[in-house]
């Protein structure tokens, strides 16, 4: 068996204090056992497009890179790092680095299917403003487990994530920071129908709700079965999910 912990972390605007508190998080979740645990989208920084090229890193050399790799040795365990805003060159991507037990960078996601919503009283966000797509879909090894990842927006889309099934992935991981506009409309939708799609598990991870930041994120992290079925969902605020 194969434990997974998908960590509902509170987000600030000071990026050293939420790598302490992602560490915290993660030596916890290791401490019950967990040896595959996922940090949501963007994890080390605010999330909006007038934050990404501030808090934007190059990987691998980049503080929060090398964070995660440190705590992937740490805890010996397999590390999906949510996302964090990369810059390679002069472009910036939502990027997802996964990191196994002896710190070896195994998978590297680039967020590929942007969120650019607009929603009439609802919510304004353009990721193409400030963002470039990745153009790969990425499975990673994970003892006798193969495991999909996409970032957030990925997965509204159903072929890849069937592609990655195709290939051979038991278990499918979405960090994703859903608002309070999608999050009530699509967050255990588009969980429950990739899990039942595919007759694969499928986790979302978000970040923790905060009321006060300027982009609100939905929370209610959650993993359901092959059937569809929710095995295990938080609500709003910081926590863990465990299956």
């Amino acid at each position: 068996m194969l434990k997974f912990a998908g960590i509902q972390l509170k987000v600030c605007a000071d990026k050293e204090t939420n790598l302490r508190r992602a560490g915290e998080k993660i030596a916890e979740a290791a401490s019950k056992g967990a040896k595959l645990i996922s940090l949501p989208e963007c994890f080390n920084s605010p999330y909006g497009a007038q934050f990404f090229a501030d808090y934007a890193e190059p990987i691998p050399d980049g503080p929060t890179t090398v964070f995660l790799k440190e705590q992937a040795i740490k805890h010996g365990i397999y590390l999906i790092g949510g996302s964090h805003p990369e810059r390679d060159g002069d472009k910036l991507y939502n990027t997802c680095v996964i990191f196994g037990p002896d710190g070896e960078a195994i998978a590297k996601h680039r967020k590929v299917h942007l969120a650019d919503v607009n929603i009439p009283g609802g919510i304004l966000l353009q990721e193409s403003s400030a963002l470039t797509p990745g153009d790969t879909f990425t499975i990673f090894n994970c003892g006798e487990f193969k495991i999909g990842v996409g970032v957030c927006y990925d997965i509204r889309f159903p072929e890849p994530a069937h592609l990655m099934k195709m290939r051979g992935a038991d278990v499918l991981i979405y960090p994703g920071a859903f608002n309070m506009t999608t999050g009530p409309l699509y967050f255990d939708l588009l969980t429950r129908a990739r899990a039942t799609d595919n007759q694969a598990y499928c986790a979302s991870v978000s970040p923790a709700r905060d009321v006060d930041a300027s982009y609100v994120a939905w929370g209610c992290t959650l993993v359901a079965g092959p059937s569809g079925i929710i095995m295990d969902q938080i609500g709003p605020d910081e926590g863990t999910v465990y299956t």
